[in-house]
């Protein structure tokens, strides 16, 4: 009998130089990027957690805001875990959010897009129950079978439906587990699916006609579900009245202070360099320079208190995120390595102008009224318009 041919062999281990290995991914979940943390915490838990989760709710909340260091026994070695800042909104929004799950309520987090929603949702399951992964992207496109199961078709039509030839979908998954599920952009789906949930939210169960018997599959203690829905999606396809009966809402704003904002871009652009081993210099001023423009643009008023335009984007902190990456990237491959105002400015336009090209008028009256009057007197700035009229 003829050798099967081998699969080709896997590239080789992770060096310097950028080469990965095989186990190295684009994104880890948040449980594995910060199992250390999360095993840390699971040891100086002194109190009982609700059936099924990992942590404590003040375990919880403590992973998320960050703020301690803790002694833990980590790969057999004693050491200090710094726990990290996850989510730098209001602490608050955190502990509404952990309550709402530790009760018989849905969690629906809503806000502008790029506030931090789907963040949020990722870190508060991996905290409360081990595992992010557990989850449903709403779109147009989303049936009832992905909230509810599905049935391998070829082996339905050799053996009849059964339990073993049911597939089980994330929601499903979470009931019999008793672990959490994320529901992403609720809004996208179409009202019919969205009222697929209501069986699941009340009764706590989801019937299989197909099966025989009365086959029932009962959610366990620690099931919840961790629902997000932007607010310009509002009006797409409205939640039922019985739906949002079964979801505690809780509101994620804009960030509301700049410094909060800079610390927020510096401390994720740090991250995401570092994930896609990039050499390149993002220093505090420029971050700074960053953030100013971002929520000048947005708030249609400079710290002067001039009044100017604003675009119809949302402008959130993720975009200048994105904008900061964007700038190292070309700093890094076409520059001398180090961000400077300009790579910021080349990379502003694609986050302001999308849909509607009269945001670029929006964009030119604060590279006239702002950015050029600064630039009389700082160098920093004088570099930001310049290269901000050449791209305009």
């Amino acid at each position: 009998m003829a050798k099967k041919p081998t699969a080709p062999a896997a590239p080789s281990a992770a060096t310097s130089s950028g080469a990965v290995s095989p186990e190295t991914v684009l994104r880890e979940p948040a449980e594995k990027r910060y199992a250390d943390q999360l095993e840390a915490l699971r040891q100086n838990d002194t109190e009982t957690p609700p059936t099924n989760w990992k942590l404590s709710p003040r375990s919880v909340l403590t992973y998320v805001i960050g703020g301690k260091t803790l002694k833990a026994t980590i790969g057999g070695k004693s050491v200090e875990v710094p726990i990290t800042r996850k989510f730098f909104g209001d602490d608050g929004v955190v502990e509404r959010s952990i309550v709402t799950l530790a009760s018989e309520r849905a969690l629906l987090l809503v806000g502008e897009p790029g506030t931090g929603k789907s963040w949020l949702s990722e870190h508060l399951a991996a905290a409360i129950c081990g595992t992010s992964l557990l989850t449903i992207q709403g779109t147009a496109g989303t049936t009832e079978e992905h909230i509810k199961y599905s049935w391998n078709i070829a082996r339905v039509i050799a053996e009849g439906p059964t339990a073993q030839n049911m597939i089980a979908s994330p929601a499903m998954i979470a009931m019999k587990g008793g672990a959490l599920l994320r529901f992403e952009e609720l809004t996208r789906c179409v009202p019919d699916v969205q009222d697929a949930l209501v069986s699941i939210l009340s009764d706590k169960a989801v019937a299989v006609p197909e099966l025989p018997g009365d086959a029932m599959v009962f959610a366990k203690p620690g099931f919840n579900i961790i629902a997000t829905a932007n607010t310009r999606d509002q009006g797409v396809n409205e939640l039922s009245a019985a739906l949002k009966r079964r979801f505690n809402y809780v509101y994620i704003p804009i960030v509301g202070d700049q410094k909060t904002e800079v610390k927020i871009v510096q401390q994720r652009s740090a991250e995401l360099l570092e994930r896609y081993n990039l050499p390149a210099k993002l220093s505090p001023p420029v971050i700074e320079l960053l953030a100013t423009v971002f929520r000048e643009i947005r708030n249609g008023k400079t710290s002067d208190g001039v009044s100017i335009k604003k675009p119809s984007t949302t402008l959130s902190t993720a975009e200048a995120i994105g904008v900061a990456l964007d700038a190292a990237l070309h700093a890094r491959f076409f520059g001398g390595g180090e961000v400077g105002p300009a790579d910021i400015a080349r990379n502003m336009v694609g986050a302001v102008v999308k849909e509607d090209q009269e945001d670029k008028v929006a964009l030119k009256e604060y590279a006239t009224v702002v950015a050029k009057k600064r630039g009389a007197k700082d160098k920093s700035w004088k570099e930001f318009h310049d290269a901000l009229v050449e791209q305009l």
